[in-house]
């Protein structure tokens, strides 16, 4: 049951943006090129998927369980380190470069557009390289570690 919840969602996840135009690179792009032909339309998408996602949120931190069961497991902190902001900073990096973010590539890819794809390696091995560097022994009397903590 859960495979098929979850496939469904996928489905929902994926039909909206196509319908949104999320899953175009081009009116991605053109939202974010506020100095040429600006595409407003998906700053309105981006407030009414918050202002539909807000309630809800709320909503579940006020619960124990989901609904079939299974513990919340939602982020508890609330720290702007210097991880998030690097992390930030390559997320909008390969947005502005690609105009892909990790879902719509998905979505593009399964539609065989050939640049998702390249966007989506580039991504998966971004994503390894990470956890590789993260995994890494750590040097004994470095100032920082790399979550950004002092020793």
């Amino acid at each position: 049951m859960n495979a098929l919840t979850a496939l469904i969602a996928g489905l929902v996840f994926g039909a909206g943006l196509l319908l949104s135009g999320m899953a175009d690179p081009g009116k991605v792009l053109g939202f974010l090129d506020l100095a040429g032909t600006w595409d407003p339309s998906l700053a309105f998408l981006l407030g009414g998927a918050i202002a539909v996602a807000a309630p809800v949120f709320a909503w579940v931190r006020m619960r124990n369980a989901a609904w079939r069961g299974a513990a919340l497991l939602l982020p508890t902190s609330r720290a702007i380190d210097r991880r998030l902001m690097a992390g930030s900073v390559v997320f909008g990096i390969g947005w502005g470069l690609a105009g892909y973010c990790p879902g719509p590539a998905v979505v593009a890819v399964g539609m065989g557009v050939r640049p998702a794809l390249v966007f989506v390696v580039a991504m998966l091995v971004g994503m390894a390289v990470f956890a590789w560097w993260d995994r890494r022994p750590r040097v004994k009397g470095a100032l920082n570690d790399s979550r950004g903590a002092a020793r």
